[in-house]
This record gives structure tokens, sequence and C-alpha cells, in this order.
């Protein structure tokens, strides 16, 4: 069995996808989008070794874009195979990829009409929205925790990843010359402290393991703190105006977000302010939310149970068209708009920074992971003046950044969830992190358990 790595090696973050071969099949788990800038998204074609025709099925452990956005490529260009995943997370994976299709197609109308000429070809988006539909017919949905037959010699199972709703851990077992392996995949795991989702559940064995390294450098502040740090933020917009702005990655932060402005506003800790939900994507998500309550913990059913319904419109206003966006713009604080992209990479986003980084009175919260490159990193890294719609903006806003709302496991947390497999003594590979966060994460597993991880670049094959 040789598997290759796609994505999200070698540094890279996002793009994750790996090609499971053996003698008698080929997969893919997980098929993502590179993001974080130009250089990154010029990685978004098939992936390498991954023939359409040839692929019997894909394995997805969640729904973000950086996870499953080649998929809807692959149907393009003639994949025909099941598609293996939680119910939740292909609803989810449908709406974040829909959101793409459309701004790929409309991308390149804009650049057709504005740079070509005659004789060149013209520019086409990765895939269309059609693509992106036909998932729901090769979709085979899985439980947690069931062994499932993928092909005559590979079955997997799912288990709570805690990262995002419907999101799990992959464990593969192969049966080749009458010998079993098994290769566990982690996908990427929730803290173990963040509201709404249940936390992350263990394998307890395996021959090799692909694990995550996002934040594999650093223990992320106490979620006691981080809600405290949000609260007081919240508080000062409340009594002195001004907006809040948090670029928000639709699927999990804005939820979360939701769930404690609710539980602010319900225990009478914050004088309540509108919160706009500017986006479609999000807006979409919190109805599949709305309906999946079974996959929530009990601090989500225990906040319902007191009469603060975290995910119901009461604790916000939802802005659907481009119009109703823009208008915001107009309106006076104290108020909270929650937009996309998370990354500050596009979207609504965008036209709210350009008109409100210049004044003082506002506050911007970064509470995701910002990639090299994007927008957000800039604000994160303190930048007095970025570029946005070929302008330059002075940052005058107050920046403020909230790693513990990380839908990422820290470093304490990534070892605790590896600590169940160290007794099998697996080989393991450090994906899905910059170098500097798995090299650390690297030389702690080493430390605390006597295995030295591999630090696989894309393109390499580990062979079992």
């Amino acid at each position: 069995m040789k598997i290759k790595l796609l994505g999200a090696a070698g540094g890279e973050v996002t793009g994750s996808c790996y090609l499971v071969r053996t003698e008698k099949s080929a997969i893919l788990i997980d098929c993502g989008m590179f993001q974080g800038g130009r250089d990154s998204e010029a990685k978004n074609l098939l992936p390498e070794g991954a023939k359409p025709d040839q692929v019997q099925a894909v394995l997805l452990t969640h729904g973000h874009l950086d996870h499953t956005g080649r998929v809807p490529l692959l149907i393009k260009h003639g994949f025909r195979g099941q598609i293996f995943s939680t119910i939740q997370t292909l609803q989810l994976a449908q709406i974040i990829l829909q959101d793409s299709a459309r701004l790929q197609e409309a991308d390149a109308e804009r650049q057709n009409r504005k740079h070509w000429e005659p004789g060149q070809p013209l520019m086409e988006p990765l895939y269309s929205p059609e693509h992106v539909e036909f998932m729901k017919e090769l979709n085979q949905e899985v439980p947690f925790g069931e062994p499932i037959r993928i092909t005559e010699d590979i079955t997997a199972r799912w288990i709570e990843a805690g990262h995002m709703l419907g999101s799990g851990s992959i464990e593969l077992t192969v049966l080749e010359d009458g010998r079993k392996k098994v290769i566990a995949f982690s996908g990427d795991l929730g803290p173990l402290t963040m509201p709404l989702l249940r936390p992350f559940e263990h394998f307890h064995h395996a021959d090799l393991v692909f694990m995550e390294s996002t934040y594999g450098d650093r223990i992320h502040k106490s979620y006691d703190e981080t809600v405290e740090e949000f609260e007081r933020i919240v508080k000062e917009v409340s009594e002195t105006g001004g907006k809040v702005l948090i670029p928000t990655f639709a699927i999990g932060r804005a939820q979360q977000l939701i769930y404690h402005m609710a539980e602010f506003y319900n225990t009478g800790r914050v004088k309540p302010f509108p919160v706009y939900l500017d986006s479609p994507m999000a807006i979409r998500a919190t109805d599949v939310y709305r309906n999946h309550q079974d996959l929530l913990d009990e601090e989500f059913h225990m906040l319902k149970q007191k009469g603060a319904f975290p995910v119901d419109e009461n604790y916000f206003i939802t802005s659907e068209s481009g119009e109703s966006s823009k208008a915001l713009n107009e309106v006076k604080g104290p108020c909270m708009i929650l937009a996309g992209a998370g990354m500050c990479n596009g979207g609504r986003i965008l036209h709210h920074l350009r008109h409100n980084l210049k004044d003082p009175n506002t506050h911007v919260v970064i509470v995701g992971f910002q990639s090299q490159g994007s927008l957000g990193r800039k604000l994160v890294e303190k930048a007095e003046t970025v570029r946005i719609f070929g302008e330059e903006i002075p940052v005058k806003a107050k920046v403020h950044t909230l790693n513990g709302f990380s839908a990422h496991a820290g470093q304490n947390d990534l070892l605790e969830w590896f600590s169940h497999l160290a007794p099998s003594k697996p080989k393991v590979a450090l994906v899905h992190g910059e170098d500097g966060p798995r090299v650390i994460l690297s030389e702690l597993i080493e430390k605390k358990f006597g295995i030295k991880p591999l630090l696989p670049e894309i393109g390499d094959l580990i062979e079992i």
C-alpha cells in the first residue's frame, strides 16, 4: 500500500488530499482546495496521479473548502465513484462549494470581460454549480462508529473529530496478502473546550497516523479567558458605540459566536445591540445546525432549556442580499457584523473593512487561523496599511486576535488525542501545519512518546 500526499504538507496548511493505493483499490481521503493567496490558489488542479475515472471513492473528513474544494473538479473530469461522508458533512460542503462555484464563475466572467483578447481561450472556473449538485448523487452517508466497506480490500470507520458539525477522524483498515494494516487520519481536530460540538473521540491502534499540526506550537489561551476577553470587547462597544467586525468562517465559527452573544444577552451580562449575520452561507449553515441538534453538546441543550436557543433568529439579524450587506455601511453603532470570508481573502467582509478600518472606534476581532499572505494575517501582524480593492487603507481600528476561539486543537489537545494511539507505536506523519508548528509538535511527540514523526512534503509517497 502506498499513500501519496497531494496537499496540506511541506508547510502548507490547505489543500488536504491523500491518494491511497493498494493492489486492488485507489481512493482519496479528502480532496481540498488550496487557499491563502495566488501562489496557493495556483495549485488548484486535479490531484496529481489521481485519475478521476480510476479513483473508486472519496472519503471526506468534514465539509470545509480546504478538505472538499476539489471534489467537484474530480466530478467535472469524470469521477463517478462514491463519496463517503456524514450527512452533515455533505450538507455543509454543498453550501460551501455552491458558494465557491458561484464566486469562480463570477471571477471568470469578470476576467474575460476585462482581459480577454481575440485568439485567446476564455478563462473557465474550476467547476460549476451543477458539479457540486451532482455530489448528492454520488454520496454514501456514513454513521459515526460503524465500519463501512469502501472497496474489496478497504473498510473505514469515522469517529467524532469535534471540529465542525459532522466532522470526523477516519480509520482505514486495509487487508493485503492476508495482512491487516490500519491507517488513522485525524482530519482537523477541534479543541476539547469548544462549545456547541461534542469533543473529539479516540482511536487506540494504528500502523500509520496522519495527524494535523495547525497549532502544534501553541497552547490556546483557556476558553473561559477567551470568552471573557470577547465579552470585554462587546461590553465596550455596547457602552461606547462603534462597530465590531468579525471575519467569520461561515460554518462553525459564526454559530459559535452567536451562541456566546445569546448567552451574554440572556444572562444580562451585556446590554443588547444588533448582531448582523451578513453571510448567506452562514445563514444556511445555521439551518443545518438547527436541524441536527442531536450532535450538539450538553452546554447547548442546557442553554436552550434556559430559554436562550442560541441559533434562534431572536439573537441575530440576517443579511441575505448584496444590497442589504452594503446598507450595513450606513448603520450606526453599536452593532456587530459577522461576515465572510474568515481569512479576509474575499467575500463581504472586504467592503466592511474598507469602510471601517480607518475608524478608531471600529473593533476587528480575528477568531480563526489566518494563512500566510492573507489580508487577515496582515491585520494580525499589525500592518499599518492594507490594500483592499486596489486602495491603500490605513488601519486605525483596534485589531484583536482571539486564538482561543479556534476550531483547531491546540498543542495540549493534539498530544492528548495522540496519546491514545502512542502505545501501538505507529509511524506518524505530521501534516496540515506550517513548518514551525509541526517541527515543535514533532519534537514534543519524540520526547514524550519516543516516536520521531515524519514531516512529509507535497508529492511524497509513504509505503506501508
